[in-house]
């Protein structure tokens, strides 16, 4: 198919991408016959692979029984189920989950329910969010401003309300060499708590952060301590934590809610991806009991709401996903598979002389390419070198996720992987041989251009 025959609007309007039209656990295989390996999970969202039976036979189920109830008259079975799972496996102190179509969505209702809740407790002067540079939220323009992606910000910048980034938690490119990973945790943690004091403590409503980094810088994990200080940060000036787990959450780092491994517990955890696993639209928001409550006590409502609130099939497909990870015991194989694809990585592109940094956690990993080791000098961006490498691995039947702009939202390049938490010892083997091979390739032809 040709660019001129599709009447879809891709992403990309010079070329339409090859049909896919079938897939089964970790391959998708397109109308010309070409099988690809799919070793990001999309973008991080097929955390069980393709057409897993008990997922697609809960959707059977629903579909048969109601598809659709609009939640302005009705709840549902299901959903009440999916909820009930969530606040028993969630943070201490999760009380409620509120349901929505995806990631962005997710965070919109974050944001507005943190802004509620200070109206209700009656801090109306409360406006502001803070959140970090390298950072992505979303594509609204709520998630759009908080986020910290300068490339998706720009052309819509003027239509942004006016948020306050500060330094992501980078350490390979932003701690000092005299300082140890604490250190420079607690160092970003001052910076937070500084920039809350030049805006006003009682003006700042909520620091919005990835608990681990996901596609603008390539699986940032934050170094020990970072987030416990941050939370503290926040209690002390009366600042809600909102953390966005839409990447990183919901098993994809080895725990349920990668927030665990580090000690924190969020007023408002947001998650999508990994919630539904890809076989229906659907995020959610899991809300402290404190902020709940005093939308009880007050107005009695949350002033906001989708028609899709809470879709029926959605419930019942993420109620699958999740009660086949809680089954099958997946997220101790994920643990399993993390020290596996960390020494494969490390065997592949360690000493590679265009990879500056292989960083992870769980079945999520980010490789930065760098045109000079030593001084971490990034390519230049014009070569494209992410786009290069997503082009050669799909040519070698490998798909992963790239993205240009790592350092600054202009110069760098990365690929994530984030494999289904079914991958096999030869799945991964396979998967960083095929990365191997294209990376080497893209690099060719991109050395060939300078």
């Amino acid at each position: 198919m040709t660019s001129s025959g599709t009447q879809v609007l891709h992403r990309h309007l010079h070329h339409t991408p090859p049909v896919a039209v079938g897939a089964q656990g970790l391959w998708i295989h397109d109308s010309e016959g070409r099988r690809y390996l799919d070793a990001s999970g999309g973008a991080a969202v097929s955390c069980l692979g393709h057409a897993h039976p008990d997922v697609l036979a809960a959707m059977h189920r629903q579909i048969d029984q109601l598809a659709y109830a609009h939640t302005s008259f009705f709840t549902t079975e299901v959903a009440e189920e999916l909820a009930r799972q969530l606040v028993a496996t969630g943070p201490a102190g999760t009380s409620h989950v509120y349901f929505v179509s995806g990631g962005s969505e997710a965070v919109e209702a974050a944001l507005k329910m943190a802004r509620q809740y200070f109206l209700e407790i009656g801090q109306p002067q409360r406006t502001r969010f803070i959140a970090r540079r390298q950072s992505y939220h979303g594509n609204t323009l709520g998630a759009l401003a908080v986020g910290g992606n300068a490339w998706r910000r720009e052309p819509f910048a003027p239509l942004l309300m006016p948020v306050t980034h500060v330094s992501p938690c980078y350490p390979y490119r932003e701690r000092r060499r005299d300082e140890t990973n604490e250190q420079y945790g607690l160092r970003l943690a001052r910076e937070l708590e500084a920039e809350i004091e030049i805006l006003g403590a009682d003006t700042v409503i909520a620091f919005v952060a990835e608990t681990v980094g996901g596609a603008t810088a390539g699986v940032l994990v934050p170094v020990p301590g970072y987030l416990r200080a941050v939370r503290e940060v926040c209690d002390r000036n009366g600042v809600l934590l909102i953390l966005d787990e839409v990447m990183c959450g919901m098993g994809r780092t080895g725990t349920l809610h990668a927030c665990e491994a580090e000690g924190v517990v969020p007023d408002l955890l947001v998650v999508a991806k990994g919630l539904g696993g890809g076989y229906q639209p659907i995020g959610a928001v899991l809300a402290q009991e404190k902020i709940v409550q005093a939308m009880t006590r007050g107005s009695g409502f949350f002033q906001h709401g989708h028609t899709y609130l809470g879709h029926p099939v959605a419930c019942a497909a993420a109620l699958a996903v999740q009660k086949v990870i809680e089954r099958d015991g997946l997220l101790a194989r994920v643990r399993a598979s993390a020290v596996l694809l960390q020494g494969l990585l490390e065997d592949a592109f360690g000493e590679h002389p265009c990879v500056g940094d292989i960083r992870g956690r769980g079945l999520f990993w980010g490789i930065e390419f760098v045109r000079d080791r030593v001084d971490q000098t990034p390519f230049d961006p014009q070569l494209k070198l992410h786009a290069a490498i997503k082009r050669e691995a799909m040519a070698r039947g490998l798909l992963v996720y790239p993205m240009g702009g790592t350092v600054d939202g202009r110069y760098g390049d990365h690929v994530l992987l984030a494999p289904p938490f079914l991958a096999g010892q030869a799945d991964l083997a396979l998967i960083v041989e095929r990365l191997r091979a294209g990376v080497e390739a893209a690099v060719a032809s991109t050395q060939s251009k300078e």
